[in-house]
C-alpha cells in the first residue's frame, strides 16, 4: 500500500490534468483531450507493465540505471547504466488562486510576481525536506494521506462540478469537437492531434518511484511491480473521469484561453469560477476546487523529493556522483538526509531559471520530463534485445508476451521523443522555440562525454553488495 501510495501520489492527475489543461485545449480541444488520453494510456500501459516485469527480477531503489546494468551485457553494462541513472536523475497554481481570490485580472486582483512565486515554491520546498526528514514510517503516512487525498478529491469534483454547473457541455461536443483555431499558426490536423496527446502524457509520468522506494518496502519483489500498475491503473481510470467531467464546463474555448478572462487565461480555473459565480454569484467554490488540486500538488512534491533521494542515494551508493561518500551518510531514522536536501536546492536552483527566461525555464521542464520517460524506455530496450533470451523473471513476468509489450513500449517513447521536440508555434522565433531536442541532446553528450573522458576508466556499474 506504501509503495503504490508513493506513485499514485506523484502521478497526482488532478494536478497533472488541470496544470496541463491549457495546452490540451488549444491543441485539438476536448477530442484530444478525452480519446487521446485513451490511446496514451494503452501505450503507457505498456510501459509501466514492462518496467514491473524488470522491477520484479531487480528489486533495487536503483531501479532504472541498475535495470541497465543487469539486462545491457557485460560489455556495455557500465555506460547504459552511467547514461540511464544521469537521464533519470535530472526528471502556477497558488499564483491563480491569490489572483481570484482578489477580485480577478478584471477586478484589481493581485498577480503575484514572479519573484513572489518563486518565494511561494521555496518555502513549499522546504516543507517537503521537513517531511522527507523523518522517520520512514511518517513519509509512509503521508505517502498514504496523499493518496487518499487524491483518491477523495478527484472523486468530490468529478460529482461538484457538472452538478454545480448550469450551462454544460454535450457528450458531442466533449468526445469529438476538435479545436484548431490554437492561435499559433499550426493548421494541420494531425499535428495538432500529436501535440494534443501531450497532455494526457505529461499527466501520467512519475511512476518509477516505486522501483526507488523498493528497498524500503516489504515483499519487494512483488508489491514494488504491484505498486507501479496500480499506480498507473487507478490514475488512468480516475484521470480519464475526471478529465470528462472538468471539460464538461467547458463551453466558450477562445474566451477560457484569452489572458483577459478573470483568470488571466488560465482555462481551468476560469471555468471552475465562473460555473460556481453563475450558480452562488460567489466564485468561492471554484477557488475551493483549485485548492483542492493544489494539496494534491503539494503531496506529489513531496513524494518526488522521497524518489530524487533515493535515487540519488543509490548513484551515490555505486560511486557514480560527485562527492558520492557525502551523499551516501544515513541519519539516525535511516534516512539519505544529504541527499534530500540535495534534491530541495536542485529543485530551487531549476526554478531560478524561470527568473530570466520562460522559455529556459520551459526547457528545464522539457528535460526532466522526456528525460524521465528515455529513462523508462533504455532498460525496457535492453530488456528486449541483449537480453531477450538471458533475462529471468521475478515473481511477476508477462510470460511469453513480455517481448512483445517491451517493443510496443520503446516504440511509444521514440514516437513521444519526436512529439516533444517540435516546434509548438509557428513562425518559430527565439520566445517561442522549443529547446526539448537541445536540453535532451545536452545530457546526453554530457553524460556520454564524461564517461568517455573520466568516467569509463572508474565506473564499473552498479556495485554488487548482496547476491540477489
Amino acid at each position: 500500500m506504501s509503495n503504490f501510495a508513493f506513485s499514485f501520489s506523484i502521478i497526482s492527475v488532478m494536478a497533472g490534468v488541470i496544470t496541463t489543461y491549457n495546452g490540451g485545449l488549444r491543441y485539438g480541444g476536448p477530442a484530444s483531450m478525452t480519446l487521446g488520453w485513451l490511446v496514451v494510456a494503452a501505450f503507457n500501459g505498456c510501459v509501466a507493465l514492462s518496467m514491473a516485469e524488470i522491477c520484479s527480477a531487480y528489486p533495487t531503489s536503483g531501479g532504472l540505471y541498475y535495470w541497465s546494468a543487469k539486462l545491457a551485457g557485460k560489455e556495455w553494462a557500465p555506460l547504459a547504466s552511467w547514461v540511464t541513472g544521469w537521464f533519470n536523475i535530472v526528471g502556477q497554481l497558488v499564483q491563480v488562486i491569490i489572483l481570484l481570490g482578489t477580485g480577478g485580472a478584471n477586478g484589481g486582483g493581485y498577480t503575484a510576481s514572479k519573484y513572489v512565486v518563486l518565494a511561494i515554491h521555496g518555502f513549499f520546498l522546504v516543507l517537503h525536506g521537513l517531511i522527507n526528514s523523518l522517520p520512514i514510517r511518517w513519509l509512509s503516512w503521508c505517502g498514504k494521506l496523499g493518496a487518499f487525498w487524491n483518491t477523495a478529491g478527484a472523486f468530490t469534483l468529478v460529482i461538484l462540478i457538472p452538478a454545480v454547473a448550469k450551462e454544460r457541455a454535450s457528450a458531442k461536443f466533449i468526445f469529438t469537437h476538435f479545436n484548431d483555431d490554437n492561435g499559433m499558426g499550426i493548421h494541420g490536423k494531425a499535428y495538432i492531434l500529436a501535440l494534443g496527446l501531450l497532455t494526457s502524457q505529461y499527466s501520467l509520468l512519475g511512476y518509477d518511484a516505486s522501483a526507488h522506494m523498493i528497498e524500503e518496502t516489504k515483499n519487494a519483489d512483488w508489491s514494488g511491480p504491484m505498486g507501479i500498475i496500480s499506480s498507473v491503473a487507478l490514475s488512468t481510470t480516475f484521470g480519464w473521469i475526471f478529465l470528462v467531467a472538468l471539460t464538461s464546463i467547458v463551453t466558450d474555448i477562445p474566451y477560457l484561453l484569452s489572458p483577459d478572462n478573470d483568470a488571466g487565461g488560465y482555462a481551468v480555473a476560469q471555468a471552475l469560477y465562473a460555473a460556481f459565480d453563475r450558480r452562488y454569484g460567489s466564485g468561492v467554490g471554484g477557488l475551493v476546487c483549485v485548492g483542492v488540486v493544489a494539496v494534491g500538488v503539494f503531496f506529489a512534491g513531496a513524494m518526488c523529493i522521497a524518489s530524487n533521494s533515493r535515487m540519488g542515494y543509490a548513484f551515490s551508493r555505486d560511486r557514480a556522483m560527485p562527492l558520492s561518500r557525502v551523499w551516501l551518510r544515513v541519519s539516525k531514522n535511516e534516512v539519505p538526509l544529504n541527499v534530500v536536501w540535495l534534491s530541495v536546492v536542485v529543485a530551487f536552483v531549476m526554478a531560478l531559471t524561470s527568473l530570466g527566461s520562460q522559455v529556459a525555464f520551459q526547457a528545464m521542464v522539457s528535460i526532466a520530463t522526456l528525460g524521465q520517460y528515455i529513462a523508462y524506455a533504455l532498460p525496457i530496450f535492453f530488456r528486449v534485445t541483449t537480453a531477450r533470451r538471458s533475462f529471468v523473471p521475478g515473481p511477476f513476468h508477462l510470460g511469453r508476451y513480455g517481448v512483445a509489450v517491451g517493443w510496443a513500449a520503446v516504440l511509444w517513447v521514440a514516437f513521444l521523443t519526436v512529439l516533444f521536440s517540435l516546434p509548438v508555434a509557428y513562425p518559430v522565433a527565439k520566445d517561442n522555440f522549443n529547446y526539448t531536442p537541445v536540453a535532451v541532446g545536452g545530457v546526453l553528450l554530457l553524460s556520454v562525454g564524461a564517461w568517455v573522458v573520466n568516467a569509463r576508466f572508474w565506473f564499473q556499474g552498479p556495485i554488487t553488495n548482496v547476491d540477489l
